[in-house]
This record gives C-alpha cells, sequence and structure tokens, in this order.
C-alpha cells in the first residue's frame, strides 16, 4: 500500500510526490484518509468482484485498474474539451490539490492518454474517482467508475470491406441473447441524438451503435443472472421471478459522445439506470492523434452495480474495515447477498441559520447528485458557470459535516428554506442523520459531533445559527 498522503507547510506529498500548495487547494483530511485504498482492486471486496464481473464480457480487452488518482486540470477537462466555464470545474465540485492539479473526477481523464497511446482495440478503465457531493445512503465523496471503449481502424479494415461491413462482421462475434430490447428511437435525430456528420457516414454510426447495444446487452444479462441467482440462494427468488429481463435505450446526451444513449434494465419489478454509452466524439480521437479511429465507448457506476448485486444499502459500508462485512464476500465463489450484521439506532438532529446578506448566488440541493448515471466530470450543464462564484454552496456544508463526523452521518438533507420579504436573508434549516455503522452513537456523542459542525459552520461561512 501506498504511503499516506500528508499535508505539510510547503505542500502536499501524496504517494511520495510533493505537490505544491495555492489558493485553489481544497482536499481536506477526510479525504486524503481514503486516498489509495483503490476498493477496485482490494481482493474479495464487493468492489473488485463487480469490476471482474464486468470485465468478463469484455476477454479481448486491455483493462487498466492502476492509473493514478492525481491528475492535471489538462487531463481532467481541457484534453476532453470541457469550457473553461463548466460548472465541474468549479472548488464546490472538484478536489483541487493546487490550481493546475486535482484528484481526477471520472476516469475519462484518462481517455486521451490511452486513445494516443492505441495499444488496444478496447479497453476497460476502473479506478477511483472523487467530487464533493451529497451526504447520503447512495452517494460518496469518493466512488468508483469503470468506462469501455472499442474502436476500429479505417486504415486497417479488410480492403473487401467498408468500415460499416468491417463493424457488422465484428458484431457477429457478439454473443447473442434473448432479451427483451426496446429500442422505439432511430440511430441517430438531426436534434435530439445528432449524427458527428462531419467524420461519420450514416451506416457507420448504425454500425457502432447496433455493435455497442448488443455488447452491453450481453454484459447486463451476466450481471443480472449473478444478481438473481444470489436473490434465489438468499430465499429472496421467488418475487418477480415470472418477469423477464428487459432493456430499454433512451436518448441521451453526454459531451463525449453523439449520438448517445443510457440504458435502463428492467429487474424486478422497476426500471434502474444502469449506464451511458455512444459513439465516441471524434473530435476526441483526433485530439489523441488516431484521427483514422472510430468507435463506442460506456461508463458505469461500479457502487450502483454492486448495490444492486450484493442488497448492499449504504454506500459507506463499501468503505468499513470491519470483518463482519469483508468477511462475506469471496470472489472465487458464487455472489452472496449481503446480510446485515447490525442495525444501530438513527440519531437526527437539525442545524438552522441565516446566511449573510449577499448578492450571490445560493446553491442547494444541486442536481448533480441526483441520477445515478455516471456524469463526465460533475457539475451540472444548467448550474451557474465555474466563474460564478456562490455565496452558499451545499457541497460547502456536506465537506464540513464529512469533516466533523466523518462516516458516522448516514444523511443531510435540507428540510427549509426560507427569504425574508423585508430583510432579503435567507434561512435553511438541514437535518443530519447521525448513524454509525459500527456502534450505537449515545446522546452525547451525537451532540458533540452536532455541535463542532454548527461552530464550523459559523466559522466558514459566517452564518447566524438559529
Amino acid at each position: 500500500m501506498a504511503p499516506s498522503p500528508t499535508h505539510a507547510d510547503h505542500g502536499l506529498t501524496i504517494d511520495g510526490t510533493t505537490y505544491a500548495t495555492d489558493s485553489w487547494t481544497n482536499v481536506p483530511p477526510s479525504i486524503l484518509a481514503q486516498y489509495g485504498r483503490r476498493l477496485h482492486i482490494q481482493p474479495n471486496h464487493p468492489i473488485s468482484i463487480t469490476r471482474k464481473l464486468v470485465e468478463s464480457r469484455f476477454p479481448a480487452f486491455q483493462n487498466r485498474n492502476e492509473l493514478p488518482a492525481v491528475v492535471t486540470v489538462d487531463q481532467n477537462f481541457d484534453s476532453l474539451g470541457f469550457t473553461q466555464d463548466h460548472p465541474g470545474r468549479s472548488r464546490t465540485d472538484t478536489y483541487y490539490i493546487n490550481k493546475n492539479t486535482l484528484l481526477r473526477t471520472h476516469t475519462s481523464a484518462h481517455e486521451v492518454d490511452v486513445f494516443r497511446a492505441n495499444t488496444s482495440d478496447g479497453y476497460t478503465i476502473s479506478a477511483d474517482v472523487y467530487r464533493r457531493d451529497a451526504v447520503d445512503r447512495s452517494h460518496y465523496p469518493v466512488f468508483h467508475q469503470m468506462e469501455g471503449a472499442l474502436t476500429w481502424d479505417r486504415n486497417t479494415s479488410d480492403s473487401s470491406k467498408n468500415l460499416a461491413e468491417t463493424i457488422m462482421s465484428s458484431l457477429e462475434k457478439v454473443p447473442k441473447h434473448d432479451l427483451v430490447v426496446e429500442d422505439p428511437n432511430p440511430p441517430f435525430h438531426e436534434e435530439r441524438n445528432p449524427l458527428q456528420t462531419k467524420y461519420h457516414t450514416p451506416g457507420e454510426a448504425k454500425a457502432v451503435a447496433a455493435h455497442l447495444k448488443r455488447s452491453l446487452e450481453d454484459m447486463v444479462v451476466t450481471i443480472f443472472a449473478a444478481a438473481d441467482k444470489a436473490l434465489v440462494a438468499s430465499g429472496q427468488g421467488a418475487q418477480g421471478e415470472q418477469e423477464p429481463l428487459k432493456v430499454r435505450w433512451v436518448e441521451a446526451f453526454f459531451p463525449h459522445t453523439s449520438p448517445s444513449w443510457e440504458m435502463e434494465v428492467w429487474w424486478r419489478g422497476g426500471w434502474l439506470e444502469v449506464l451511458g454509452c455512444g459513439v465516441i466524439d471524434q473530435p476526441l480521437l483526433n485530439r489523441a492523434g488516431v484521427p483514422s479511429r472510430v468507435g463506442w465507448a460506456f461508463g458505469i457506476g461500479l457502487e450502483r452495480i454492486a448495490m444492486l448485486l450484493f442488497g448492499i444499502p449504504d454506500i459507506r459500508l463499501f468503505w468499513s474495515k470491519d470483518q463482519r462485512f469483508l468477511s462475506q464476500f469471496n470472489e472465487s465463489q458464487p455472489i452472496r447477498r449481503y446480510q446485515p450484521f447490525s442495525k444501530y439506532p438513527a440519531a437526527p438532529r437539525d442545524v438552522a441559520f441565516w446566511l449573510p446578506k449577499s448578492d450571490a448566488p445560493v446553491i442547494v440541493e444541486p442536481k448533480a447528485a441526483s441520477t445515478s448515471i455516471p456524469s463526465p466530470a460533475g457539475g451540472q450543464l444548467t448550474g451557474p458557470s465555474a466563474t460564478d462564484t456562490p455565496s452558499f454552496h451545499e457541497n460547502d456544508l456536506m465537506e464540513v459535516v464529512r469533516n466533523a463526523a466523518g462516516d458516522a452521518v448516514e444523511d443531510v438533507s435540507l428540510i427549509d428554506s426560507f427569504k425574508h420579504p423585508k430583510t432579503g436573508r435567507q434561512s435553511l434549516c438541514y437535518r443530519v442523520t447521525y448513524r454509525s455503522l459500527e456502534k450505537t452513537l449515545t446522546t452525547e456523542e451525537a451532540n458533540e459531533l452536532h455541535e463542532q459542525i454548527r461552530q464550523e459552520l459559523v466559522s466558514k461561512f459566517g452564518v447566524e445559527l438559529r
């Protein structure tokens, strides 16, 4: 295991490298404490087991699982064409080591480098990624993404076939299935889901889309078959057994693919968001120095899939070092549903405060945290730009809570917002639910944590407690 990151007056040391700090530095001790855990390659960990299950459906791909989490702003944003005012660049969304260096917010930070290396037609990248986010049972500031891509080179295509024919020939090697598939929309649409007309013919885009969808449908058959077997083994298999697995393709928008889709899966009585994917943005491949290559890419959240597979109800559990949790999983055996070893009582506490009067925006309940589909780099295209500094951002409150109470907090939610009609001042009230995964918190312990959070809000943001 790599040495633990350390703060020092002259900089921040991570993996043996010391980085200068500056006014952009915002990586807190709570995040540094989790750096280097790399759950996605930890033997017998549910995140690692999930990764291997996905990789098993792409046997010819090169798997990149140990890329460093410290990347440059150029890798994370510029190389992918993110605009300077994209909200994902904001310090309210991203953990900066300094102005030019950060903890990656998505696996796509390595895309251009991997495409440029051009060592394999297909690859997967699995990695820990870091984003300032909500505090609840399905969000955590460190989580794990997996992406995959497959490209074909026009220059090495079979001379007797055009590129579309080559791709369709490759499609015949992808396993067939008997899934019910709902795909009512055309392969591309001029307004809703455009073809990259400057780079791809309609035939090429259709062929890439067909290969992409069949490949990912094959992957979800494997994932949900394993999930069904685990449910049956746990005695929970009867409900919904008669309903077949279904896939629904939904038109979507992602910055680095077009046309793009989200895949939803009907499983045991409900539609589940599973992944995002599409035809790779050709300018990205051009920037990587491989303009003759054309292909598809997908991104998936490993925690999301692992929670479904193993029946894990709280994302904090993945970070537990408790053997009562870890000993339940074995990668050499069939997937087994998680068996709760305790359920300690919740201890909710409210914190209400007036914000200082300001003309700057107040950002609460940010939409970036509302979907399970892996989003590119964080932020939201409809939100304030990175150049607009808010007077208060909910992610800042979440950071205060995490630094003070760590994983002793199960959920933080806004329960009231009020703007005074005369003074224009805004009041917010949040409910902080304390619940340890490993013991019952005493009233005194919960009160002490809560008071620390209250005073930190006053110190950092100048709020007036109510």
